[in-house]
């Protein structure tokens, strides 16, 4: 038996997703987590076999997560689980160390497929993805060049997080904050606010809300 580690942002997945772990296999779901920052703190303290992660999770993006874990338990197998197909997300979710990667439109029975083959040492990509692999060694990418904090602060600042909230949330001063952000803005080449807004938008870190939306 196998333990997993679940994070999604919409508990009707999480809860769905469990559901089916706890009755169609024999592992065990031994933590459920909404954003990106719980995600690393609870594999970091109970060290599953495997992870379950969206991409699109605030605080710190699912991409970002798969980069931590993968460097810091590199025998954690991760499984994205994500209704975005796009080279950008395929190749740097296969880069970062991701050995899984499944649609949310899929067949449910796929998970039990996928976390039992990489549980065995394998990978599982469905045919709509595996066409990317080949090119996730390939791609150059600014959002490489940032640092783990230098990431932490694009997010929350594309989120509408205020320098004071996101001192409260890292732990740092409002300096610190000001210092990492300018870092950031320099090493991808932006000079406005609202270009870390659309940088976040088009690289899926925050959902795009519709006007009228209650999301």
């Amino acid at each position: 038996m196998a333990t997993i580690c679940i994070t999604e942002g919409h508990p009707f997945v999480r809860e769905g997703v469990r559901a089916y772990i706890e009755r169609h296999t024999h592992h065990e779901v031994i933590d459920e987590c909404k954003t990106g920052v719980e995600a690393v703190a609870s594999v970091n303290r109970l060290k599953p076999d495997v992870l379950l992660i969206d991409l699109r999770i605030p605080e710190l993006d699912g991409l970002e997560v798969i980069r931590r874990v993968h460097r810091d338990h590199p025998l954690v197998a991760i499984i994205v689980l994500s209704m975005h197909a796009g080279p950008a997300y395929v190749t740097r979710a296969i880069r970062y160390g991701a050995r899984g990667y499944l649609l949310k439109n899929s067949d449910v029975q796929v998970l039990a497929t996928a976390i039992d083959t990489v549980l065995n040492g394998g990978t599982y990509f469905r045919s709509s993805v595996s066409q990317y692999i080949s090119d996730a060694g390939d791609a150059v990418d600014l959002y490489d060049s940032l640092t783990g904090r230098e990431r932490e602060i694009l997010q929350l600042v594309a989120e509408g997080r205020s320098a004071s909230e996101i001192k409260d949330l890292l732990f740092i001063s409002v300096r610190t904050v000001e210092k990492h952000r300018s870092n950031m803005m320099k090493k991808l080449g932006f000079h406005h606010h609202s270009e870390i807004i659309r940088y976040a938008l088009q690289r899926g870190l925050i959902p795009l809300v519709e006007p009228g939306s209650d999301a």
